[in-house]
């Protein structure tokens, strides 16, 4: 019998939050996979890091939003880039 390779947290629902983006589990997986390290989002900026972080994800998710998706996917407020703006507060 052959061993199935298991599928990182990160890509399957298991590690993804409803919210958007990822779970801590999620976040834990991604960061054994690639040797990252993830951190949670920042909706409510504590440092100036955290505020130049929130404000970096907002420009860039957004540039991404207008020219990676279909108008079906910007117009969704399901979609699972909508989600993460909203999880971030941008």
């Amino acid at each position: 019998m052959a061993q199935r390779k298991k599928i990182p947290a990160w890509t399957r629902k298991e590690g993804k939050n409803p919210k958007g983006g990822l779970n801590a589990k999620g976040r834990a997986s991604y960061n054994r996979a690639t040797g990252g390290k993830l951190k949670p989002p920042a909706p409510k900026p504590k440092t100036k890091k955290d505020a130049a972080r929130r404000k970096s994800f907002c420009a860039r998710m957004k540039g991404m939003k207008k020219k990676l998706t279909s108008e079906k996917t910007r117009k969704d407020p399901n979609s699972r880039i909508n989600k993460s703006l909203r999880a971030w507060n941008c």
